[in-house]
């Protein structure tokens, strides 16, 4: 198994960067979609049901298999031999940014299923201060993965 992934390897990291490119770009346009359905749409109206499509389906068909995607591909990264040396702290700093970021990637499903239940309570402010967290946690990722200064 060890010498297969060995083998992959180039497919399996070119797999790994386009699915964190595609997980990433719906981490930053949901929040952003959000802050434009709470600020402008009435609710149960035309918009406020183009909304939910939309962000329903961003969230369901180009986030969550992209987020499966990236953690797969990921684990088979980790699982390489000669990759990961978890004696050193930045392998361990970027799991705790992917860990967050996953964390985040639940925290706006759940706020669609706020929207969609009617329930939404939290204001455009709100998501434009929540739409910076995946920002944080990309730099904290890319820094720990390659400038490695831990």
């Amino acid at each position: 198994m060890a010498d297969l992934l060995s083998l992959a390897y180039p497919w399996t990291k070119s797999l790994h960067v386009i699915s964190v490119i595609a997980w990433m770009a719906g981490l930053f346009y949901l929040p952003r979609l959000y802050v434009y359905h709470v600020e402008s749409v009435e609710r149960e109206s035309t918009a406020d049901t183009l909304f939910q499509t939309m962000e329903f389906k961003l969230l369901r068909v180009i986030m969550g298999p992209a987020m499966i995607s990236s953690w797969i591909f990921g684990l088979a990264l980790v699982a390489t031999p000669g990759v990961i040396d978890w004696s050193q702290v930045w392998p361990w700093t970027k799991a705790a940014g992917v860990l967050a970021m996953t964390w985040f990637h639940m925290w706006c499903a759940g706020r669609r299923r706020d929207f969609a239940a009617g329930r939404n309570t939290l204001t455009g402010r709100r998501y434009r201060m929540m739409n910076e967290v995946p920002t944080l946690l990309l730099v904290v990722i890319v820094v720990s993965v390659i400038a490695r200064p831990f």
